[in-house]
């Protein structure tokens, strides 16, 4: 039977939310958002937050997620990526007896992931031949009828033949949604994500925000307290 893990990355030391990562959001500490859609989706054989906080750990425990190390200074600065800190987790745990065939990263800054979208991409990934699924939104508004503000403060279109052309004539364009990224390692791949080896899981645009900004934040908040009070 295929076993899978959930990582979930959670550096300390956010500069532009502080503490980001356990700061109360609507009487629970963001992360616990993610540790809670991972136990619902029941997928998981192990849940483990992958940190360089003792607090953020503390937490995490709290919440129901394992944190067997904590991250090393090397892997905890701005410059680190993802990858790196999941390949370290996955190592760590292989290291320790430990081997899965899936594994998905789960951002800790996703208080509007639902469960049923992280078992929509494990059934997808685990039925077909891509390597990962991830999850997704589509664009608000065209991305061909965009312009860029030059030097002086005037506009320039990226792609002009677009301009008079009909929204509706346009071709669909979709971005990363910033919740979930799962990955068969059994299957190895060079590619990029947003490559003919992903699928993407599409999520409607309401369950989608970054939380970059204290703004990111406040609105996020709005949008759960509506989703959650219709029980969408």
């Amino acid at each position: 039977m295929a076993r899978a893990v959930a990582i979930i990355p959670a550096r300390g030391g956010s500069k532009r939310i502080p503490k980001k990562n356990i700061k109360d959001f609507h009487g629970l500490p963001l992360i616990a958002y993610s540790i809670k859609a991972a136990l619902e989706s029941n997928l998981f054989e192990k849940i483990i937050v992958t940190t360089d906080d003792e607090e953020i750990a503390k937490i995490a425990k709290e919440y129901g997620a394992e944190v067997p190390f904590l991250r090393p200074k090397e892997l905890s600065d701005d410059f680190t990526g993802t990858g790196d800190v999941v390949k370290h987790a996955i190592d760590y745990l292989k290291e320790h007896g430990e081997e899965f065939d899936y594994v998905c990263t789960i951002y800790a800054t996703a208080p509007l992931l639902q469960a049923k979208y992280l078992i929509e991409g494990f059934e997808a990934l685990k039925n077909s031949d891509a390597i990962n699924a991830f999850s997704a939104t589509s664009m608000p508004f065209p991305i061909w009828r965009t312009f860029k503000i030059d030097k002086d403060g005037r506009c320039e279109m990226f792609w002009r033949e677009n301009f008079s052309k009909r929204s509706q004539d346009l071709e669909e364009a979709y971005q990363d949604a910033g919740q979930f990224y799962w990955k068969n390692l059994n299957k190895k791949s060079d590619d990029i994500m947003f490559s003919k080896d992903s699928m993407p899981i599409i999520l409607p645009r309401y369950l989608v925000q970054d939380i970059d900004t204290l703004e990111d934040w406040e609105r996020t908040e709005y949008m759960y307290e509506v989703i959650y009070k219709k029980g969408i």
